[in-house]
């Protein structure tokens, strides 16, 4: 790993570059996009872009693996590397394009910090990243090999269209070409790109939501807000049935494990697809182990997969489901009512817990499984957009 000189140079600067990371991390999107306008149009979701979503994402993940590095020189934080490396592999991320990020990111370092960039600390860092960035490049290489791809997205018809709720639709996909449906495992997702009015070819990720024979599912909350979800916009205004959409092979490190373990899978608002996704798979395939399926939301009407939900709990054997809405439009029970709350349940020590939605609600939920005994390394959640709950 860090070699003990690089060790001891990014221990001592870890907290002035820690201090000035996401400054650093503004300045290399601003260099990068200037000098590679085509990846903000083409690749990087200008939303969180605007938002300093994706800045904040990067510059935690840079601190964590550095500090990670220093922590625990014999180990490599792999299931960090894993999740990230799965959204670039979805995304067509290649090994050429790390020396790009490279050369921008250490101009804005020299940028920010000035003079405290000796050449002790520049070699430093730089096997720190080369350390990030192959780790990366092998990951990504073998999950391309795996999906028998290299980034690029294959042509899918749109069979039908769903409306769920008022503002979230399912859309049913099948190969454009007649060929077979890549395999995938409950709890991946796909990302889909699509041509928007101004001619940007952006990408946006979808879990899979459900197991459809000869086809793949994905379901879609059109994004309120300023500015609204330009991807989630255009699907639901533009895309109908029959219309020819890109999508990547699955991918997505958080999968439900065929096993006896009881599990709890726990989706708050939208965070229910990939939720419904692993319990159509316990359904499907006859699944007797216990388990515990709870979710959250504003209110009935707002309840995507609600029916679903409660009908694929009622197919296994030995489930429960538990819903909490914040304003119930009927009557609905006192203490159900408000946010998911899982003090009153029991949850077994030995389970196996998959966890999907804002992060306010993942950090309160993963907090009461471990006050009941579920050890962390058994908590497993997917985020939606750039993950901000890395390293922490």
């Amino acid at each position: 790993m860090l070699s003990e000189k690089s060790a001891q140079t990014v221990r001592a600067t870890l907290p002035v570059v820690g201090a000035a990371i996401e400054q650093i991390t503004g300045s290399f999107y601003h260099r990068l996009f200037n000098a590679h306008p085509e990846l903000l149009r083409d690749l990087f979701n200008r939303g969180n872009q605007a938002d300093g979503s994706q800045k904040q994402a990067l510059a935690g993940s840079i601190a964590a693996f550095a500090s990670a590095l220093v922590n625990n020189p014999d180990e490599r934080p792999d299931a960090m590397l894993a999740r990230i490396a799965h959204k670039h592999a979805s995304l067509g991320v290649t090994g050429p394009q790390y020396q790009v990020v490279h050369d921008h990111l250490f101009a804005a370092i020299v940028e920010v910090l000035g003079e405290a960039v000796t050449p002790e600390v520049a070699e430093a860092w730089e096997e720190v990243y080369w350390l990030m960035a192959n780790a990366l490049i092998a990951i990504e290489q073998r999950l391309y090999e795996e999906s028998g791809t290299h980034g690029e997205r294959r042509p899918y018809t749109v069979v039908s269209r769903t409306a769920e709720t008022a503002d979230v639709a399912t859309f049913l996909l099948r190969p454009a070409d007649g060929g077979p449906v890549p395999s995938h495992k409950p709890g991946q997702y796909v990302s889909v790109q699509v041509e928007l009015a101004d001619g940007a070819h952006q990408i946006r990720q979808y879990s899979l939501s459900g197991q459809p024979e000869g086809g793949l599912q994905i379901t879609v909350k059109r994004v309120a807000g300023d500015p609204a979800g330009e991807v989630s916009t255009h699907l639901h205004q533009h895309v109908d049935e029959g219309a020819t959409l890109l999508v990547s092979a699955p991918f997505g490190d958080v999968q439900l494990a065929d096993e006896d373990r009881p599990v709890v899978l726990a989706s708050a608002g939208i965070g229910c697809t990939p939720i419904v996704g692993m319990l159509s798979h316990l359904a499907e395939t006859g699944a007797t182990r216990k388990v515990i399926a709870v979710h959250g939301d504003q209110q009935e009407s707002a309840h995507a997969f609600r029916e679903e939900f409660g009908q694929l709990v009622a197919k296994l054997p030995n489930a429960e489901a538990h819903v909490w809405y914040e304003r119930p439009e009927g009557e609905w029970p006192a203490e159900r009512t408000g946010r998911v709350d899982l003090t009153g349940l029991a949850v077994p020590a030995d389970a196996v817990a998959y966890l999907c939605g804002p992060l306010p609600f993942m950090r309160a939920v993963r907090t009461q499984l471990l006050e009941a005994g579920v050890p962390a390394a058994d908590i497993h959640y997917e985020v939606f957009g750039p993950d901000m709950w890395l390293g922490q």
